[in-house]
């Protein structure tokens, strides 16, 4: 019994290492990205203005109850 107690002690101990590092990496509190930029990303032709208006017209057409 000594015997098995001894052989799993250096596998016991690694997992209790890469444990402890595992929750630490889980409760770090993430950055940004270095590369991350506020304002850049443009999907729609037009931007806030375009989006906008369609939602907009969207609420008009819901309003009058037909589909767009």
């Amino acid at each position: 019994m000594l015997m098995l107690a001894i052989l799993l002690l250096p596998g016991l101990s690694l997992l209790l290492i890469a444990m402890s590092r595992i929750e630490d990496k889980l409760h770090e509190v993430s950055r940004p990205a270095r590369h991350a930029r506020r304002g850049h990303l443009r999907l729609l032709r037009g931007g806030a203005a375009a989006a906008t208006r369609a939602s907009e017209a969207d609420q008009r057409s819901a309003a009058r109850g037909t589909a767009a």
